[in-house]
Parts: structure tokens; sequence; C-alpha cells
């Protein structure tokens, strides 16, 4: 699928090329099913803060099999089963050539599909409670944008860690689904501030924002003493403003969480794998338990990242070419 033009994503057209070869170090892969995400969307339509020069492939989060090896690869070899976030993009395809220490192989018993789907919300997760955030068994945590993929994958990381999760979604399909993923209790966003407080029994000791907008405040305002509010992302369009005197009262915090930063600047590619293993290894232990996602044709990228962008997208996707 190839992006011409930035803008709406029913622009995507789908291309013809031929299959790349590996190069020496590299891997071919077959790919199985290619994660979906709204930052997919972001890119597509150039309002992510990383522009990739025109055209260009969207797509990082992919899962299949080694078709082929380049020179000097011994490991993995032809016929694993593996994944990798790419580095460049260019996921949304059917072979990609990478780096053979770029992949993780696939444990036993994890479909294609759920990998793909999970990898960049878990990651992002796992990160932000191993690395930015520490959440203590027992403390309260509230989670907006519950219904999404990344709003899932925040419950059931912060339910595998033994908080008691309070799951904020707009719809009640949305609170259902979070319902599932492991909160004990949902909310609307009327009257967030006094819902929460309630819910806690006084305050949250954390909140996960992927939202932004105007539930960023009032979910700020609803901190306990010596909250922390970790912010993911603006899936709202709206970027607040958070109050400072608000941040001083009673201790709180306001924490950044940006997986990609880390993954391509101080992580960089072993730190990545290595927790990707770990995201890995966490779902293989049942500790993590991610959900079936939907799917759809590859052709059909450009509906899904419309979806997503309509905040209309309930869950992870994948995409099988």
């Amino acid at each position: 699928m190839i992006c011409s033009e930035f803008g709406d994503p029913l622009a995507l057209r789908v291309a013809e090329e031929p299959t790349p070869s590996p190069l020496p170090g590299e891997i071919l892969l077959e790919l199985t099913a290619v994660g979906v995400s709204f930052v997919d969307g972001l890119l597509v339509r150039g309002a992510y803060q990383v522009r990739p020069p025109l055209p260009f492939t969207p797509g990082s989060c992919v899962a299949g099999r080694v078709a082929a090896v380049g020179e000097g690869v011994t490991d993995p070899s032809v016929g694993t089963a593996v994944a990798a976030v790419l580095s460049g993009f260019g996921g949304y395809a059917s072979h990609v050539t990478v780096p053979a220490g770029d992949v993780v192989p696939l444990p036993a018993g994890l479909s294609a599909d759920t990998a793909a789907a999970a990898m960049e919300s878990y990651l992002t997760l796992v990160y932000a409670t191993t690395h930015r955030v520490t959440i203590e068994p027992g403390e309260q945590v509230v989670v907006l944008g519950a219904g999404g993929g990344i709003g899932q994958a925040a419950v059931d990381v912060a339910r595998s860690l033994g908080a008691h999760v309070v799951a904020v979604a707009s719809t009640e399909d949305k609170r259902t689904a979070a319902k599932a993923a492991g909160a004990e209790v949902t909310l609307g966003y009327d009257n967030l501030k006094d819902g929460i407080r309630a819910a806690t029994g006084g305050g949250a000791d954390v909140v996960i924002d992927p939202v932004g907008g105007a539930a960023s405040e009032s979910a700020l305002r609803a901190l306990a003493a010596g909250g922390r509010f970790c912010v993911l992302g603006f899936a709202s369009g709206d970027i607040p403003r958070l109050p400072a005197n608000i941040v001083l009262l009673r201790n709180r915090s306001v924490v950044g969480v940006d997986w990609g930063d880390w993954s391509r600047e101080v992580g960089e590619v072993p730190g990545n794998a290595a927790l990707l293993s770990d995201v890995f290894a966490r779902i293989g232990r049942g500790e993590l338990r991610p959900g079936q996602p939907a799917t759809a044709p590859l052709s059909e990228a450009g509906r899904v990242l419309r979806l997503f962008g309509e905040r209309r997208a309930l869950g992870k996707y994948v995409l099988h070419p």
C-alpha cells in the first residue's frame, strides 16, 4: 500500500512490486498479519511528529514467517514464525526485508494475528510500567479511552500488576470491551472528576491518558495525593493545557510516555527486541491477555485507518496481505 501524498487514508493505493531479496545479515519476511494503529493514520494524514518522505508504505508491527535469509544469517531459519517492529515503516505489504537481529520468534500458541495486533499497544504499556511509572498492587488506576487498542492494553497491563482498574470510554460497547479486558468499574465522560473520585474511593493513584482534550484536566483533578498522570497521546485531536497548580497540589506528577522515541533513540533495536520478548513471554504465561483482533484485507487499509481516525474502531485490527 502506497501513500503518495498526505491526506485521506482512502487515497492509499495498491502497488505491485518485485519481491525484495535479503541483503547480507537480513531476512525476508512473508507477512501473515500487519498491525494497524491510530499512529498509522496520523502518519498518512501528515499529522504525526515524524513525516516520512513521500511516497512511503505505512505500518511498523508485522508478523509472518522467514521466507529467505541473506548471507551470514543462520538464525532464524527459513520457515520460522517471527514478529518485528520495523524501524522505517513499510509494513503494509506482503513481504519485507529486515535485519536478522530485529525479529523475535513467536512463542508456541501465539498467533500471528494476536502478535501483530498486540505489539504497539503492549510495547507502549510495558515500556510505561517498566521505564516511566510504577504501578503497585492494590493501587487505583484510571484508563481513559479504554475501548480502543491502547486503552484495552492499558487495562490489561494494569490488571496484571494487581491494580484496581477504572475504565473510561465513550460508548456502552467500548465500556463492555474494557470490562472484558479486566476493568472492575467503567465510566462515561460525563462528570468525570466526580465519577473517578467515587469509583476510586477518593482519588486515582495513576491515570493513563491516550485521549487528551477536556477529559485530561478532569482526570488530573481526580488524582489522589502523590498521583501520577501518564500522557500517552491525543486521540481526541485536542492537546490539553494542564494547569500547573493542580500538578503542584498534593504532590502530583505528569509523566510523558513515548515508547516510539525510546525505541528509536535510546533502546534502539536490541532494547526494543528485548522488550518485545518480555511482552510475548508475559502473554505466553497468561499474565497478559490480549483480545482477538478484527481482520481486513490489506487492500482495505484506508477504510480501517478511517475507523481509527473517527474513533469508531473497537479494539485492534490487523491486515492480511
